[in-house]
């Protein structure tokens, strides 16, 4: 009898290990909570959503506006062969002329040069043309040989003072003159800009003469109209022009 209940008594309990309790196991941190790293991480997304959506509306919202492809000098207008249209992003900040204000602007002058691929705004073009401070306008009609021949406006030339020699021999059969131009000294405007070229050469007859305006410093402009007066002015571009 005492052997059957020692084996019933056994029979009851578990193979398994008996597992620690409650105070035996290892602590475990505590989880750290960022809320400002969330916050952040939100705000992140936010403004590259809105920025990514300024993109698209902006490039939806976009303008017709004047491209100048020639140089044109100051005191000129825009001629419909120096421009083209481009598309560009409207932005109320730039003022720029756009392809159906061309028609007026053209009434307009430049206000100092315009160079190729430049877009036009209105700050470019005045209603009456100016000279900057301290330059002025000299005009000169010159003859065949007293320029370069292909000289255009917006060049950079050098202006000298010559006289018309001439020479004849009383003692020669040949009646007929030689006749040239000679330099007098040196240069009267090292640095003048050409600004406006007229050809007054007609339909009928030749002549090679040029009428042009050069803007020059004004303490030159004096020296410079005297000569070109007196027709003892010729003009060569500047180097490196």
């Amino acid at each position: 009898m005492k052997i059957q209940e020692r084996t019933g008594a056994g029979a009851g309990r578990s193979a398994a290990p008996a597992q620690p309790s409650v105070g035996d196991r290892l602590p475990t941190p505590p989880r750290e909570r960022k809320p400002a790293l969330a916050a952040l991480a939100v705000l992140l997304i936010l403004v590259g959503a809105l920025g990514a959506t300024m993109l698209v509306l902006q490039a939806g919202d976009r303008i017709e506006v004047v491209k100048v492809t020639s140089q044109v000098q100051a005191g000129e207008s825009l001629k419909k062969s120096d421009v083209t249209s481009v598309m560009v992003a409207k932005d109320d900040s730039i003022h720029y002329v756009e392809w159906w204000q061309l028609a007026t602007i053209q009434t307009y002058k430049a206000r100092s040069t315009i160079y190729p691929g430049t877009l036009a705004v209105g700050e470019m073009f005045v209603k009456k043309a100016s000279l900057p401070a301290g330059k002025a306008s000299v005009g000169l009609a010159l003859k065949e040989g007293q320029y370069p021949s292909d000289i255009k406006a917006g060049d950079v030339v050098s202006a000298y003072r010559v006289g018309t020699t001439g020479s004849s021999s009383n003692n020669s059969d040949d009646s007929t003159g030689s006749s040239g131009t000679s330099s007098s000294g040196g240069a009267l405007v090292d640095n003048a800009r050409v600004n406006t070229i007229k050809d007054d050469t007609d339909a009928t007859v030749s002549t090679g003469n040029l009428s042009i305006t050069v803007i020059v410093d004004q303490a030159d402009a004096a020296a410079l109209a005297s000569a070109a007066a007196a027709n003892q002015v010729a003009i060569v571009h500047v180097p490196g022009n």
